[in-house]
């Protein structure tokens, strides 16, 4: 079974923010392959499936975005999962203008503190990701109000079509083609 684990923030105040574009994409892959992520289990939301052949697990950790990586491990524990072979994880970058997407097969945090907390639950910075760009913050603004605020039309137009970018490179990663799909989607757009 392939983990593919969106990261956001549970409640409606927090939806289509520029921190819940994990949230987002997952959404998006989910409606592209009839899978509904409404399974309440392993401190998430979740929703099993089949996608071009392999079985997946899509989550939604419910924790809160710094404690992500509780979700996450109690998931791979349950299903005995690699990490390091059979996770995606999806989150925001404000180092990425919107509609860029940025994959990669391992890694620090970065400073993000969702990915800090996986790292720290899983014992493990192997396992790939895909950074969906969200924009940096505005110079004097607080790096939270920024990250939980809403992306402008323009900007989340460019955000739906990074989106469906990093569907479409999740579904070439879980078949062992991540460096194809870093060589199609790493580009700025």
């Amino acid at each position: 079974m392939f983990l593919i684990a969106g990261l956001g923030n549970p409640d409606k105040k927090y939806e289509h923010t520029r921190h819940n574009i994990g949230f987002d994409t997952l959404d998006v892959l989910a409606d592209k392959y009839n899978i509904n992520i409404n399974e309440k289990k392993h401190k998430a939301l979740c929703g099993t499936g089949a996608i071009e052949g392999v079985k997946v697990l899509l989550a939604k950790p419910q924790t809160y975005m710094n404690l992500s990586g509780e979700s996450i491990a109690e998931i791979i524990n349950f299903y005995k999962i690699d990490p390091e072979s059979e996770m995606i994880v999806i989150y925001d970058d404000i180092s990425l203008e919107p509609g860029n997407i940025r994959i990669r097969k391992k890694g620090s945090a970065g400073g993000h503190n969702g990915i800090k907390n996986i790292i720290a639950m899983t014992g493990t910075q192997n396992f790939m990701r895909i950074k969906v760009g969200v924009g940096e913050k505005p110079q004097g603004w607080d790096l939270a109000d920024h990250v939980l605020g809403r992306m402008d039309k323009e900007d989340r137009s460019r955000a739906q079509e990074a989106m469906t970018d990093a569907v479409e490179a999740a579904v070439l990663m879980m078949h062992d083609e991540t460096d194809k799909a870093m060589n199609l989607y790493n580009s700025k757009k």
